[in-house]
């Protein structure tokens, strides 16, 4: 995790989870981050990396935290589904 985000993580009073970067596991990011952000940039085309850059920085910068809030909390079902399905595939 790069410095910039732990130190963000740490103002909120975030605990940080060891998350494997290719583990099949649910992580929150999958789910609760990149759908949105991905209808965001839906459509969008972008000339230069700089330009999806700052498109990106203006998306998570204008996020309240409670978007991260509710996303962080949904886990808790979304991880005891995979509990009570033995670690088998669970869709929303």
């Amino acid at each position: 995790m790069r410095p910039l985000m732990q130190k963000w993580l740490q103002r909120y009073g975030w605990e940080i989870l060891p998350h494997l970067a290719h583990s099949p596991d649910l992580a929150s990011s999958d789910f609760h981050l990149f759908g949105p952000l991905k209808r965001h940039l839906g459509g969008m085309a972008f000339e230069t990396e700089d330009d999806l850059i700052s498109e990106l920085r203006n998306w998570f910068d204008n996020l309240d935290v409670d978007f991260f809030r509710v996303g962080i909390n949904s886990l808790l079902s979304r991880w005891q589904k995979c509990i009570d399905l033995h670690g088998d595939y669970v869709e929303k």
